[in-house]
């Protein structure tokens, strides 16, 4: 990891959400879990917008954790189409955190997690239906 990744992207993130105390583990470190859970939405918020409709993730194809979450960090996912199959999209998801302590409360940016994820696009009955194009 290099210092650039701890920049935020120039566009609006797919997910802004607060780390509370009920998603601590007992080090008082966010789950895992949680985080993958928040990734999976701003990944399938970019595959939903892509594909104009339903979609179901098929697949984490990779996660890495690079940092812990903390409470009270802002979590932001970025979240990138890569690639449209015909009923499929691989999403890219990139996690930062705005950390602010005191006595300044000046935000520190960190990446924190990424991933790629793969999602199918589907219709009313659950079947898979075909990605329009953009």
């Amino acid at each position: 990891m290099n210092m650039l990744d701890d920049m935020l992207p120039a566009v609006e993130p797919a997910l802004k959400i607060p780390a509370r105390p009920q998603d601590v583990n007992m080090y008082g470190d966010i789950f895992g879990g949680w985080l993958m859970s928040q990734v999976d939405l701003a990944g399938a918020m970019r595959a939903i917008e892509r594909s104009r409709g339903r979609v179901a993730t098929r697949a984490v194809s990779d996660f890495q954790f690079l940092r812990p979450v903390k409470v009270g960090d802002m979590v932001l996912a970025y979240a990138d189409v890569e690639h449209v199959g015909r009923t499929s999209l691989s999403i890219g998801v990139h996690v930062y955190v705005e950390r602010r302590t005191p006595p300044d409360f000046d935000a520190v940016v960190q990446k924190v997690a990424e991933a790629r994820l793969v999602y199918v696009a589907m219709n009313s009955d659950g079947s898979a239906r075909t990605v329009p194009p953009p």
